[in-house]
């Protein structure tokens, strides 16, 4: 193994130890770099933290999660899609429209109806992501949204899902 090879793993291993560090910005920290390295041997650590006490860290985590694209992260985000947090749900529903199951879509069609402006947008934006025509309903009805945002998201989604065309 080389010198860069040695240090890299070196930072990778204190990395993960600062993932249970006692100081929440080591935490986010952390798991921000872990996300940007898009280390696979990462997913299972940054899964334990989406259960962090913290929501800023648990934020971070999943967007992370959603950098690396690691399949076996998606539970873990779809249970945090219900968290009380705002913050965490919107950092959840992200990462599975990164991640890209279509596993994902019954969950996130859901948050279509959150009482949260920026959570519904990042709704529509996953359900764009994930491809999957059978939430062309549910985004025609985000049309009608309050939010300006939230409208630009869903009709960007449903003409990504074929349901819009062009210039629409």
């Amino acid at each position: 193994m080389s010198v860069h090879k040695d240090q890299d793993e070196k930072n990778f291993q204190i990395l993960i130890k600062q993932l249970k560090d006692e100081n929440s910005t080591f935490r986010w920290r952390a798991a921000e770099a872990l996300g940007r390295a898009g280390d696979p041997r990462a997913t299972g650590p940054l899964i334990e933290l989406l259960n962090d006490p913290v929501p800023d860290v648990v934020w971070v985590a999943a967007n992370a999660l959603g950098a690396i694209g690691d399949l076996s992260a998606i539970e873990g985000l779809i249970i945090s899609l219900k968290d009380p947090d705002r913050w965490v749900r919107q950092g959840a529903c992200s990462a599975l429209g990164e991640i890209g199951d279509i596993r994902a879509v019954q969950p996130i069609l859901a948050l279509l109806n959150d009482r949260k402006n920026a959570v519904r947008q990042a709704a529509a934006k996953s359900l764009g992501a994930l491809g999957d025509q059978g939430a062309i309903p549910a985004l025609t009805r985000a049309l009608e949204d309050d939010d300006l945002e939230v409208r630009h998201a869903a009709r960007e989604a449903i003409r990504k899902l074929g349901g819009l065309p062009p210039g629409s």
